[in-house]
């Protein structure tokens, strides 16, 4: 999908990430987020962009999703009979863009709104949620011109080849709705920049924005690989969303406990633990020894019930966290946040390694 590779250098502290979430699920429409991630516009160098929105699909907050990126109209047909093996589609249509000056040629970009039929569901996984895994995996990796980029309900991402605000622009973001937007300004380094490779990286309701590098991503390619998952984006990111997928939704694991398998303390601070606390650290680190990601990085984790933010063990790129009432906020500047809300009740950065996690409130 437009492969371009990037032959720029490193800078110290590339790409841009924010966030903005509402506890009691109020929706605000894109304009907060896109002057936020406007305002960090030299962290990226044009060749990505990005945004994920939750419960911008109210109508249809019962049917996945599929954000999709097609060569062309032979693609398209082809994804088409795929999906109508295995899925009922309840609706299809082109996602709505305009012309933008400073995108250039885009693939097509269609959404399907999909649901497992008990025809699609009868000779397959027990699991609805691992039958939509499955087939996302198998399009992405053998249909050949196509690639569904976000695939959740009530929820889809927006991402291309440029600055994030021309993104924005270019998807009309100021006219959808959401109680959770995270956005993504792109400086590859070492990966391409396409279409396919801008963030977020999604894969059912998770999604991902990252500034940084993971250095482990062979390690976690290999780990990941033995429970099916396949990497086709040429983006190291692309792991750390399947990873939160494998820990909480599949193994069930707490977030807090999740997070301390990616980003567990180092083995000396283990050892100087109460013994209770030093053998559950060390048991999380021995069975979870494929999943634990070195490198440079700070992320925004989207999913339906709320947001995470994260830095690797010793924090090596920058997070700002804030929070005004309900509204939660975190950003790679603070500047990003004070554009949008000037004067927030509390403002911190996160510690290395230790997640900020914002969650809807229980009854919404």
């Amino acid at each position: 999908m437009l492969k371009q590779e990037s032959d720029l250098g490193h800078i110290p502290s590339g790409c841009a990430i924010s966030g903005i979430f509402n506890r009691k699920g109020k929706r605000i429409d894109g304009t907060k987020i896109i002057k936020s991630i406007a305002l960090m516009h030299d962290r990226s160098n044009g060749l990505g962009g990005g945004f994920a929105a939750y419960g911008i699909y109210p109508r249809y907050k019962d049917y996945y999703a599929f954000h999709v990126m097609l060569d062309d109209e032979e693609a398209k047909e082809q994804l088409e009979d795929y999906l109508t093996q295995y899925f009922v589609v309840e609706k299809d249509e082109k996602i709505p863009t305009r012309k933008t000056a400073n995108i250039g040629k885009a693939p097509l970009l269609w959404r399907y709104f999909v649901r497992v039929g008990e025809r699609n569901f009868a000779d397959d996984s027990a699991d609805e949620e691992d039958h939509v895994v499955r087939h996302v995996m198998h399009v992405n990796s053998n249909v050949a011109g196509a690639y569904i980029s976000s695939s959740g309900k009530n929820m889809g991402g927006f991402k291309g080849v440029g600055y994030p605000e021309d993104i924005a622009h270019y998807f009309k973001l100021e006219d959808y709705n959401a109680y959770l937007w995270t956005a993504h300004g792109r400086f590859p380094t070492n990966t391409p920049g396409w279409w396919g490779g801008a963030h977020p990286m999604a894969l059912l309701d998770w999604s991902v924005v990252h500034n940084g590098e993971i250095s482990s991503y062979g390690i976690n390619k290999r780990y990941l690989e033995m429970f099916g998952y396949k990497m086709e984006l040429m983006t190291d990111t692309e792991v750390i969303a399947y990873l939160f997928d494998l820990l909480v939704r599949r193994h069930k694991l707490p977030i807090r406990v999740a997070t301390a398998a990616l980003a567990p303390p180092f083995w000396k601070d283990i050892d100087a633990m109460p013994e209770a606390e030093r053998q559950a650290y060390t048991a999380l680190r021995m069975v979870y020894s494929g999943a634990l990601m070195n490198g440079p990085f700070s992320i925004l984790v989207g999913f339906k019930g709320g947001v995470i933010g994260l830095n690797d063990r010793i924090k090596l790129r920058p997070m700002i966290a804030a929070e005004k009432d309900d509204f939660l906020y975190m950003s790679s500047e603070e500047a990003g946040i004070r554009i949008i809300e000037p004067e927030p009740d509390k403002v911190w950065a996160p510690k290395a390694g230790t997640p900020v996690i914002g969650l809807l409130e229980e009854e919404v």
